[in-house]
């Protein structure tokens, strides 16, 4: 069984937050993934050591095909390791997300 998905900053491409990070896969026609990108960095600014990244999914084949990532929408949170501890697909809430950082700081 292989263990937890640990995504670094060498494959995002940009740092990890200190504390966690919001890994946001989107597309460029995606209107859900416009209002998700305006609430993971509303969530980013609030919770201090939390980084946002949002991955083009469409340039990113590679990284969707490795990761199962279905639909856009879907969202990553990854503990200050990288490690994957939570995923969702869709639109999230803000609340949901805070929750979600819960798990990971």
């Amino acid at each position: 069984m292989p263990g937890p998905v640990v995504l670094g900053a060498e494959v995002l491409g940009v740092a990890l937050g200190e504390r966690a990070t919001l890994v946001q896969f989107s597309t460029a026609f995606c209107q859900p993934c416009r209002a998700t990108r305006r609430t993971l960095a509303e969530v980013a600014a609030m919770v201090p050591g939390v980084g946002h990244v949002e991955i083009d999914a469409e340039e990113r084949l590679d990284l969707v095909r490795e990761l199962g990532i279905a639909r856009t929408p879907t969202v990553l949170v990854l503990d200050r390791t990288g490690r994957v501890v939570r995923r969702a697909a869709g639109q999230p809430r803000r609340v949901d997300v805070i929750a979600a950082l819960g798990r990971a700081v």
